[in-house]
């Protein structure tokens, strides 16, 4: 026997079917014409110049993210030598510098993929991308307490070549730390 619908819901069916039959006559029209609305105030951000602003925008956050993440959970802990057999809290670092490793990996692709939609950042970025191809087994290396100074010293040279690389595009790159639950999203 089936279980009666609680009075609270019942006024939102009807509503919720009618609103999707809406939407979907609105949108079927039958021919391929684009639909033009009447309101002035919706405006589709097409223009070149917003595109390459919010490129070097998103450049500039994801780069920063990842400069942020590799120098508070990779470098700076390595220096203090807390990477180093025996020293206190090594395995939660190390488990710390992986996600951080594999985190600046992809915000650093993200914003090699961002600086392709500007044409100054596109020139300067260009040539790092094997940089940042060479950063990829970087996390593996530190869950495994495998990193070394190469290793640290290359994560830093990329990381400084992207910000340079925006500066230099006039997209100046800062440090932003990230949260550990954005490492771990």
């Amino acid at each position: 026997m089936p279980r009666p619908v609680p009075p609270r819901r019942l006024p939102v069916t009807p509503l919720l079917v009618c609103a999707l039959l809406a939407g979907a006559t609105a949108c079927d029209s039958g021919n391929d014409k684009q639909m033009v609305s009447s309101d002035a105030s919706i405006v589709a951000p097409t223009a070149t110049a917003e595109k390459q602003r919010l490129a070097k925008t998103r450049f500039v956050a994801n780069a920063g993210l990842a400069a942020g993440a590799a120098y508070q959970w990779i470098v700076k802990p390595y220096r203090a030598g807390t990477f180093k057999k025996g020293a206190d809290g090594r395995s939660f670092a190390l488990a710390k510098a992986g996600l951080a490793g594999g985190f600046a990996y992809n915000r650093l692709k993200a914003a090699a993929n961002n600086a392709k939609a500007d044409p100054l950042l596109s020139q300067a970025v260009a040539p790092l991308t094997a940089g940042i191809e060479s950063l990829k087994g970087l996390a593996t290396k530190f869950r495994k307490g495998e990193a070394g100074d190469s290793d640290i010293g290359i994560l830093e040279d990329v990381v400084n070549s992207v910000k340079d690389a925006g500066t230099s595009a006039g997209a100046e790159v800062r440090n932003q730390v990230p949260s550990v639950s954005q490492l771990t999203g």
